[in-house]
């Protein structure tokens, strides 16, 4: 009666417990999508709210940055677009969704005589 190792293993019962709670691999999936959902999902969500209140709320004498780095002063606003000065006489009329940052009027002149 020779019995190898390979099957003595095979036949032998698991530990109870083994592997605790964390074995369970659909526990460990819902464990990272958490994870996920606090270190990537939530913060872009948050990002993208606040620079959807910051587009909308944008007014005519607003110093903006454009998504393709361009730097303006707005002088008209429309629904879905706004007309920004690039330069004298150079008016370009842009999607709201290129602004990507805003600088204030009253930012821009509080900074120049600081």
């Amino acid at each position: 009666m020779f019995i190898s190792l390979s099957s003595f293993l095979a036949q032998a019962p698991a530990a109870p417990g083994a592997g605790g709670i964390l074995g369970n691999p659909m526990i460990m999936m819902v464990l990272m999508f958490v994870m996920m959902y606090f270190l990537l999902i939530r913060p872009q969500r948050l990002r993208q709210k606040e620079l959807e209140k910051l587009i909308s709320s944008v007014k005519v004498g607003d110093h903006v940055i454009l998504s393709g780095g361009e730097h303006g002063i707005i002088t008209s606003t429309k629904d879905k677009t706004v007309m920004i000065k690039l330069a004298d006489n150079v008016k370009v009329e842009y999607e709201r969704s290129a602004i990507t940052s805003v600088s204030k009027k009253t930012d821009v002149v509080e900074a120049t005589t600081a």
